[in-house]
């Protein structure tokens, strides 16, 4: 059989057409993820910083929470506000999860989380008087959320492959002890039915000018896997602030995802000299860290295809 030079460009064609298609065997094309906006970012660690402190039971909480509720309408397919009590001894606060979906609610997705209450006791201060105030958070709180709004933000401006849920913990750094810690995601972890969420991602102290972000313990333990592809993703970048070893292991949002079957990576630089004192200030903080973040995060999202 004789193969003329039409039938040739023809079957190029037939490939060109392909490559923008979905692949052989029902998986999507990896999408290109938008620009992260840091100086967005970082005006969003100033907005939640510009409130005040804003632990559980504050009007600072209140207009929070409507703040970044709010955001996420812009530019999520739904929000949901997930609202419960907590009791600490006779004390009882109410809270709120922020929820925010991007995509099919009935597809397999990934999960993206932070905490966005700050802490009502300066417990690390040295003054006795100082321990008793409420921390601002500019990186303990307000710089994974931060994060967060901006990959929404990319989000609606190009929908990944696969759903996305962003989810903002209340009542993480209530205390004073871990016994009063964790409050939304152990919430929304015991109310989790069948199997979701591929994974999840929690950020906790992603703004730090000197960010050094190293594998965590529990992570590394009980989500290998997804420290991998967070690792894989900070190299693809060239991002010198991840840094491949494991330094500490921490209790922190993710163990109440991981009990619950969600296999879930904590990003958190713990070096942080300002954690849980009333220097936790903005000038603290710096919109590149939170790009090196961000880009991680969205090139581990963007990077993942339907099955």
């Amino acid at each position: 059989m004789r193969l003329t030079t039409s039938f040739f460009r023809v079957i190029a064609l037939i490939l060109l057409a392909g490559a923008g298609s979905p692949l052989v065997g029902g998986c999507s094309p990896q999408v290109k993820p938008p620009t992260f906006d840091s100086a967005q970012a970082f005006n969003t660690l100033q907005k939640q910083c510009s409130f005040g402190p804003r632990p559980p039971g504050s009007p600072a909480h209140d207009q929070t929470r409507d703040y970044l509720a709010g955001e996420l309408r812009k530019y999520a397919d739904a929000v949901d506000l997930q609202s419960f009590t907590y009791t600490r001894g006779k004390e009882t606060f109410p809270m709120t999860n922020i929820i925010a979906r991007f995509g099919s609610p009935d597809a397999q997705g990934i999960l993206l989380c932070a905490h966005w209450d700050t802490r009502p006791t300066a417990d690390q201060e040295l003054d006795k008087e100082d321990q008793q105030k409420p921390i601002l958070g500019a990186n303990d709180g307000a710089s994974g959320v931060a994060v967060l709004l901006e990959l929404a933000r990319m989000f609606h401006e190009r929908a990944p492959s696969v759903p996305v849920t962003i989810v903002l913990f209340d009542g993480e750094d209530l205390g004073p002890t871990v016994k009063d810690m964790f409050a939304g995601s152990e919430y929304f972890a015991a109310r989790l039915s069948g199997k979701r969420f591929r994974y999840g991602i929690l950020l906790d102290m992603v703004g730090d000018k000197s960010l050094e972000v190293y594998r965590e313990g529990n992570s590394q333990d009980k989500a290998g896997a997804v420290n991998d592809k967070i690792w894989a993703a900070a190299r693809k970048l060239g991002l010198s602030q991840f840094k491949d070893e494991v330094k500490y292991t921490i209790s922190d949002d993710h163990l109440p995802l991981i009990k619950a079957g969600v296999p879930t990576a904590d990003v958190i630089d713990f070096d942080y000299a300002y954690w849980h004192t009333l220097r936790d200030t903005v000038d603290k903080c710096s919109a590149q860290s939170l790009q090196a973040v961000g880009e991680t995060i969205a090139q581990v999202v963007y990077s993942e295809q339907t099955d």
